[in-house]
């Protein structure tokens, strides 16, 4: 499992040597605070779409200025990776410390883009320059009424009606 956790630069060396070979490469990125069915229902048909998966984890100084508050992340990002690597339908995972993961699809140079169906495909990170190299970029519908900030709310709910 632990080869699947890895960095940008080999891991895009990696990437290259498998688009030569034809296989199509999906990106996708998240927070992936404790992982729930509707991140494992995204993931795998963002795996779908391609022949292998990179998602690429926010830090977690990355999560906390993104307005998810300060004390999210509740897992740390090691652990976050450690388990995404865990689930089959996810070939790498890397982390990155920016608002944005910009910088990680340029170099990373996928085929497909994914993103969450909250995201309009016009505000997705990344997406003219994957289109302009030919990629196709695709918004996966959400689960219904399944996010980490909902399972954090029924917590607290449950919390305070004791």
């Amino acid at each position: 499992m632990t080869d699947k956790i890895t960095t940008t630069h080999p891991l895009s060396d990696i990437l290259q040597d498998r688009q030569r070979k034809g296989e199509r490469v999906v990106f996708t990125n998240g927070c992936f605070d404790l992982l729930h069915i509707g991140h494992i229902r995204y993931l795998q048909s963002a795996r779908a779409l391609g022949d292998l998966l990179v998602v690429a984890v926010n830090s977690d100084e990355s999560v906390r200025s993104l307005a998810k508050g300060l004390r999210r992340p509740l897992t740390p990002m090691d652990q976050r990776i450690e388990v995404l690597a865990a689930l089959t339908c996810v070939d790498y995972v890397v982390s990155f410390d920016e608002s944005t993961p910009l910088q990680i699809i340029e170099t990373l140079q996928p085929d497909v883009l994914v993103k969450g169906g909250d995201w309009p495909l016009d505000q997705i990170v990344g997406r003219e320059m994957v289109e302009k190299r030919g990629g196709m970029v695709k918004s996966i519908p959400l689960t219904p009424d399944v996010s980490t900030s909902l399972i954090i709310e029924r917590i607290q709910k449950m919390n305070s009606a004791c």
